[in-house]
């Protein structure tokens, strides 16, 4: 895990399992690590990533979060991206064009312990190049990609993943919530 730390904070990307896919992933917070994963994934700039925190605090750092963010956090079993609005500290490479970002507070130890460390947001963007497929397992991704990033996570290479993505909930400020991916 180290190496995946090391490779982060000189900004660096990382190919890394998920509570959900396998995923590239970089400091959330470094421009050209962002940028770099939107090469990597050959995808257009206008399509904005999400980010995985591992507790509350640094959520609350981030983003206001609704007290019905809070409870459908607790009770979805599936891993559940939010997508909140006006973010605080990130930069606008990662959001999307309304200024929005999805946020997902994981419950995975391996991904609690590498942000943890890493003590920045972490992005996370499936590990296909795009329009392809997502990854559910390590040898499903392309060479191409396994060839571009910096660094890669020697955790779960044989685990297939109990789910092809998070659900995804947009919740704005004005008290809106509206379901995008169940």
């Amino acid at each position: 895990m180290q190496n995946l730390i090391n490779t982060l904070q000189s900004g660096g990307t990382i190919l890394y399992p998920t509570d959900t896919i396998w995923g590239i992933g970089c400091d959330a917070t470094n421009i050209e690590a962002i940028n770099r994963i939107f090469e990597i994934k050959k995808r257009e700039k206008n399509k904005s990533m999400i980010i995985l925190v591992e507790n509350e605090k640094r959520l609350q750092d981030l983003v206001e979060v609704p007290e019905l963010a809070w409870e459908i956090m607790d009770l979805s079993e599936k891993p559940v991206t939010i997508i909140y609005d006006n973010p605080k500290g990130l930069p606008k490479e990662i959001l999307a064009e309304d200024g929005s970002i999805g946020i997902r507070l994981v419950k995975d130890n391996y991904l609690k312990k590498l942000i943890g460390k890493l003590n920045k947001p972490l992005v996370s963007t499936s590990a296909n190049l795009s329009g392809d497929k997502s990854p559910m397992k390590f040898s499903d991704i392309n060479d191409e990609i396994i060839n571009s990033v910096d660094a890669i996570s020697d955790e779960n290479h044989d685990k297939i993943s109990e789910y092809a993505g998070s659900s995804i909930i947009r919740m704005w400020n004005d008290g809106r919530v509206k379901v995008l991916r169940e």
